[in-house]
């Protein structure tokens, strides 16, 4: 489990700590990423240098590659990367959107082409999970469908649906005490946001994350919706925007009140 306390703000920008098993995370933070299980070109003790106190790791790709049965046996996914500190994994939900070409997706989930050799293998919310806790993040993600922007009102409001439906399933899926944070989808669509919003906070997670920006859209829309949403997600958990680390991108997200960050970049 985690604990999220609020330590200072000013206007909606605030800072904080998080406290997890594995230590402490200041808010705002940058969570550097590791989609294979290591920050390329950079070696653990080189992100503790540099102030790294959490990580993320791909749920899909470590599915994958080495298997997260694999790293199951090594204790965790920390033992497998040499990492002590705390780490996030996202749900594989990314890989919905940026490998559109090689999925087919249904309610029960998403059936995948592996891009390594083309075998095929489902996630569903359920395998999703399960894989997260074979790996041993302190943080989990909800499995979530992240649509490309544009896309019509009609597609977005689907999403953001399916999307509330598979976090329902996720958090009755987990069988550890690990954090697990809902997923807030419906593009550039105001109310579809804030009815994701709702409808996640009702289900209650531990944490709520932005999803579905920076996958399209223009900045000036991009900071509409942080501007109008962000500040109305739960002040008493951490608030997380999804695949966002341009530094002044990370500027409008601190003022708009976001606490964390991921992105490949740098």
């Amino acid at each position: 489990m985690i604990t999220f306390a609020l330590q200072a703000h000013d206007d909606k920008a605030r800072a904080g700590k998080i406290e997890t098993p594995r230590g402490l995370i200041h808010t705002p933070i940058f969570m550097p990423v590791g989609t294979l299980g290591t920050v390329k070109a950079m070696t653990p003790e080189e992100l503790k240098d540099i102030g790294a106190e959490i990580i993320l790791g791909n749920t899909y790709h470590l599915h994958l590659r080495p298997s997260d049965t694999l790293i199951a046996k090594l204790g965790s996914l920390h033992q497998f990367m040499n990492w002590d500190r705390p780490i996030l994994t996202d749900s594989g939900g990314y890989q919905v959107f940026s490998l559109a070409k090689l999925h087919k997706r249904s309610e029960e989930g998403v059936h995948f082409q592996s891009h390594l050799d083309g075998s095929s293998f489902w996630l569903t919310p359920e395998i999703s999970i399960g894989i997260q806790e074979n790996l041993g993040s302190e943080i989990m993600m909800v499995f979530d469908e992240c649509p490309e922007l544009p896309a019509s009102r009609e597609k977005l409001q689907e999403s953001s649906e399916l999307t509330t439906r598979w976090a329902r399933r996720c958090k009755e899926a987990r069988k550890t005490d690990h954090a697990l944070f809902g997923i807030v989808q419906g593009g550039g669509e105001l109310d579809l946001r804030r009815q994701s919003l709702e409808q996640m906070a009702e289900i209650g997670f531990d944490g709520y994350a932005l999803g579905g920006l920076s996958v399209g859209e223009s900045k000036e829309e991009m900071y509409y919706v942080l501007d109008h949403v962000a500040h109305e997600m739960p002040a008493v958990n951490p608030r997380y925007l999804m695949g966002v680390g341009e530094p002044e991108d990370l500027l409008a997200g601190i003022e708009a009140g976001i606490d964390m960050f991921d992105c490949v970049m740098p």
